[in-house]
């Protein structure tokens, strides 16, 4: 290797060396980029667009209004039944179609959703399906409702594997009175990542997410919330009535009250209160508007629960005793019109 080949290594190498310390230098000049931050983008959409959890119209239809649009104007409802392939065999209401929980999403996406006055989401209790519903009226479809008390106000058979067998004085004698403890100090929202940029974009990511885990990890039944609250903390327990119920029948020990009147789940309200930490257990008095409120949090990024049957599973009679809102009274709720069997 000759003297001159030497000094043009030489000078290449120190270069090369200038050149990667230059490098690493600028990494550090310029402005950071940071993480978009999904969970906020998506807030403040629903909360100055979309605020379909405090704004919209009632997602939910009764059994009598149903059979009134069928009668009336049956091309404009559109029926889709949720339940086992083998509970819907055994009855159904005539005209649905059958899809399961977990292809909800999909199978909207391929009908002409708009072209209907009313898509009406059917299971056993009224609860998958106010799950189901704050799930498409995220992304857009404000014309999804849910059966109120599902197919068990359609007839009785149909009450009898529901709510005819969850009404329950089970927990009457643990029900008090007291003031509501404080909610949380307001803390950071959790942090959500799709990828995605736009908030529709985001929102669908993180449906289309929810409906493929399905509805079980959403519903609780009132043992759980007993036996895992009292003994280890294991819960952030919300009661969703007005504060006058809440002091009259009275409240779990514990369940701190988020008034549906205050708005609650909004950031200028109480929505950073929630939990980050431990799941958020919301009960409402049927478990279908606290399935509701369960799927916006969800959206969002909390783990939020929604107690199976309400107050109608702790405090039945109770309940009937004081004129209770939404209290399942079976000769009112139950219509006991006809149904079809098969597939």
């Amino acid at each position: 290797m000759t003297p001159k080949t030497h000094k043009r290594l030489f000078l290449f190498g120190l270069l090369a060396a200038t050149m990667l310390l230059f490098s690493a230098g600028c990494a550090h000049v310029g402005p950071r980029t940071e993480a978009l931050n999904e969970t906020q983008i998506i807030v403040d959409f629903f909360e100055s667009e979309r605020d379909y959890i405090h704004e919209s119209p009632p997602f939910i239809m009764t059994a009598q209004a149903l059979r009134t649009n069928l009668l009336t104007k049956p091309k404009q409802q559109y029926l889709i039944d949720i339940r086992s392939p083998e509970a819907f065999a055994r009855g159904h209401i005539r005209g649905a179609v059958h899809v399961p929980f977990e292809q909800l999403y999909t199978h909207i996406k391929g009908i002409d959703a708009k072209s209907y006055e009313n898509i009406v989401l059917i299971c056993f209790a009224g609860q998958a399906t106010g799950y189901a519903v704050s799930l498409l009226r995220a992304v857009g479809h404000e014309n999804v409702v849910s059966l109120k008390w599902g197919i068990g106000s359609w007839a009785s058979v149909f009450a009898e594997e529901s709510w005819l067998r969850n009404i329950s004085n089970a927990r009457a004698d643990e029900f008090v009175t007291t003031p509501s403890p404080p909610k949380n100090p307001p803390g950071e929202l959790p942090r959500i990542h799709t990828g995605k940029t736009t908030p529709q974009e985001i929102i669908e990511a993180r449906v289309q997410q929810l409906f493929e885990e399905g509805f079980g990890p959403v519903m609780l039944g009132q043992c759980c919330l007993f036996n895992d609250f009292y003994s280890n903390g294991g819960f952030y327990v919300i009661s969703y009535w007005t504060p006058e119920l809440y002091l009259n029948p009275g409240h779990t020990a514990g369940a701190i009250n988020y008034p549906p009147g205050e708005k609650p789940f909004r950031t200028t309200t109480h929505l950073k209160t929630l939990s980050t930490r431990i799941p958020n257990l919301i009960y409402c008095f049927t478990g279908q508007t606290s399935a509701y409120i369960a799927g916006y949090l969800r959206i969002l990024g909390y783990d939020a629960r929604s107690l199976l049957f309400g107050a109608n599973s702790m405090i039945y009679d109770e309940m009937k005793k004081n004129n209770v809102p939404n209290t399942f009274i079976p000769e009112k709720e139950i219509m006991n019109y006809d149904y079809v069997r098969g597939n």
